[in-house]
Formats: structure tokens, C-alpha cells, sequence
């Protein structure tokens, strides 16, 4: 398993990581926003101050073989080789690609993830799945790939706004659901909408309260990393209980596709939160999922991320991008259901009828 440190001093981290890693060249690569935002910390540090910058377009719409092919030119002109180091600053979509590039140039050179979003630190740069979505099909393709080292920098999340907030959060409620009934406790009484609203609008009398309610979050994050870190240990190539990570994601990677495709794009947390509404509903019909706690969860997506809303003429394609997912095996839609927290049931298959169903129940507002 790659290294996960939690710092609350990156560059000191940063120096630490780079010195540990023999490299003949070091390239940085930012999207245009975290260039603007974060890049600055790192700015007159010693042992980045050879590194070539690579900036590539920020959301997920630039996540597209076009840019990967941007970033080979780029190491390529760069003069990298197989013993260079490329370190990956940015969110979900800078680290699978940059993690992607890194692994596939001259057959794969190092890379370290400094993950500046709530989702991509407990979720996307941990793990080592790298890729690119491709003819419409999130992460369609990719490779599993380690970085050498994640460094996580909480402050980072000052830098967010809230729906970007919201989107890493719906990962971390996947983890309480993995992991054990006090932590989905703590996490569904968390007030995210004031957190929220004290990070958009900052003022001197509204610090004190962010100040607690991001230290709150940090200790979260630190529950959810090592939840997901267990996880891929016993299972890093994802064929046994890695599948677990994929609960909310079958419905959530269709919402998230049908997004684009329709020109109103979800950000990924918000795809995941409501496919983990349907797939909850599926684990109550199918697996023993208890009502009331299903209930509970649903009300705290509803009233933090409202709704994506599609009507049942929209069904047909949902399921046909089902029928598309990376863990279905022989045409069939592949589930990971739930019979309670963290009794986790993998490889459940469900009809076109019984999707239908469960989508019947997300649209009519549970």
C-alpha cells in the first residue's frame, strides 16, 4: 500500500517526500484552479523550485484523452524519463489523470498525490485507480497504479465552495455505511450546510465557528482514509471487497454520465449521494437493509445536496449506462448492496425491472 501522511505543514512534508524519492526531474501538475489557489503554498520552496509546471483545464470535461495526450506532450518536451517524478496537485480529476499519465509514460515513472479537494482526499488519490472517461463512460479507461505518497493538507479546504464541500462528504457517508454505526452517527449529525455556509462566506465573526467545524472534518477525514486504506490493502486489484468502494456508484457513475450528456453536469460526490439513495433502496428490498436508517440517510441527502431530477422517460438510458459499468460480468447490472453498516454484500445482480424500481422510488421523492 502507497503512503498516506496527514500534514499539517506541506511544504516541510513536500521537502521530506521529494528528498525520499531519487528523481531526475520533477514536473508539478495543477488544473487552472489550483494553480491559482494552492500552487502559491508551495511557491520558493527549495525543492520544487527546478519543477516544470504542467496546467491542464479544471472539472471533470477535461478529464478526456485529449488532455492526457497534452500531458504526455508536455513530460515528453519536458525531457522526462521513467526515473522522473510527476506530483499530482489538484482534485479528483488532476490526480486519476496526472496518476494515469505518470503510469503509462516510458511504461511508468513515480508519482506523489497532493489531493486539494474533499473528494479526491478520501477518495480518488487514495487507492491507485488512475483513468480517464472516455465516449461518455466515467473512468472508462484507466490502470491500477499507486502513487509513492499521499500527502493530505486539510487547510486545503479553504479553498472550496460548498457544493464542492458537499461532493467529497457524499464519499464519507459511503465510509460511515462501511464502516460502523458510530461513525455514520457522527457523520450524519455533522452540520455540513453551516460549514458550508462559514467557508463561502468568510468574516471574522463566522472563523471561530468554521475554524471547529473544519477541525471536526479533518478528524473525519482521518476515519475515512483509513477506512478506505483497509480496504485496498486486503484488496488492491478489486476483485473480492475492494467492490465494496463501488456502493452508491453503479446508479451514481449513470446519474453522473446522464449529466453531461443532457448539458447539466453533477459534480461526482453529488451523482454518488444519490445513487447511494437508490442503492440503499435496493439493499432494503433485497438484502435486509434496515428502513428506518435508510431513511435517515436519504433525508440527510435530500436536505444537503436536493435532487437531480429525471422522470421515467429518462430510465431506459440510466439503465442502458448501467449495463455499461466496469463491474458488471456477463451483461448483468452489478450491485454492491448493504443488510446493515458494514455488513457488506458484493456481486448482487438486478434486473431491468428492479432498477426501474429502485429509480420509481428515487424520483417519487422516497
Amino acid at each position: 500500500m502507497n503512503s498516506v501522511l496527514i500534514t499539517s505543514d506541506i511544504r516541510a512534508a513536500l521537502t521530506e517526500v521529494l528528498a525520499a524519492i531519487p528523481h531526475d526531474r520533477l514536473f508539478i501538475l495543477t488544473d487552472d484552479t489550483t494553480s491559482r489557489l494552492c500552487l502559491p503554498l508551495l511557491a520558493n520552496m527549495p525543492a520544487v523550485a527546478a519543477a516544470a509546471h504542467i496546467e491542464i483545464g479544471s472539472t471533470d470535461a477535461h478529464k478526456t484523452l485529449d488532455t492526457l495526450a497534452d500531458v504526455w506532450t508536455w513530460l515528453g518536451e519536458g525531457g522526462a524519463t521513467r526515473h522522473s517524478l510527476l506530483v499530482n496537485l489538484g482534485g479528483g480529476m488532476v490526480t486519476d489523470l496526472g496518476g494515469f499519465a505518470a503510469s503509462t509514460f516510458k511504461r511508468g515513472m513515480a508519482y506523489v498525490n497532493i489531493p486539494t479537494t474533499l473528494l479526491s482526499m478520501v477518495d480518488a488519490s487514495v487507492g491507485g485507480k488512475t483513468g480517464i472517461n472516455f465516449r461518455g463512460l466515467k473512468n472508462e479507461i484507466g490502470v491500477f497504479s499507486l502513487p509513492h505518497t499521499v500527502l493530505i493538507h486539510t487547510p486545503f479546504l479553504r479553498t472550496l465552495d460548498a457544493a464542492n464541500i458537499c461532493s467529497g462528504y457524499a464519499e464519507m457517508l459511503k465510509h460511515g455505511l462501511l464502516s460502523d454505526a458510530a461513525h455514520l452517527e457522527s457523520l450524519l449529525a455533522f452540520d455540513l450546510q453551516r460549514l458550508c455556509h462559514a467557508v463561502a462566506h468568510p468574516s471574522p465573526e463566522h472563523e471561530a465557528a468554521a475554524a471547529a467545524l473544519l477541525q471536526t472534518l479533518a478528524e473525519q477525514v482521518g476515519t475515512s482514509v483509513r477506512v478506505k486504506e483497509q480496504v485496498v490493502e486486503e484488496d488492491p486489484r478489486e476483485l473480492g471487497i475492494r467492490k465494496a468502494l463501488n456502493l452508491g456508484h453503479t446508479a451514481g457513475h449513470a446519474f453522473e454520465s446522464y449529466s453531461r450528456r443532457q448539458g447539466r453536469p453533477l459534480l461526482h460526490g453529488y451523482a454518488v449521494a444519490y445513487g447511494l439513495i437508490c442503492e440503499l433502496y435496493l439493499s432494503c428490498v433485497r438484502t435486509g437493509f434496515p428502513t428506518s436508517l435508510m431513511r435517515s440517510v436519504v433525508t440527510f441527502i435530500r436536505e444537503n445536496y436536493g435532487s437531480y431530477d429525471i422522470t421515467c422517460d429518462d430510465y431506459e438510458a440510466l439503465y442502458e449506462l448501467m449495463t455499461h459499468d466496469k463491474k458488471n460480468t456477463s451483461g448483468c447490472v452489478n450491485f454492491t448492496l448493504l443488510g446493515g453498516v458494514r455488513d457488506i454484500r458484493i456481486d448482487q445482480l438486478a434486473d431491468r425491472d428492479a432498477i426501474f424500481d429502485m429509480l420509481d422510488f428515487y424520483r417519487e421523492g422516497c
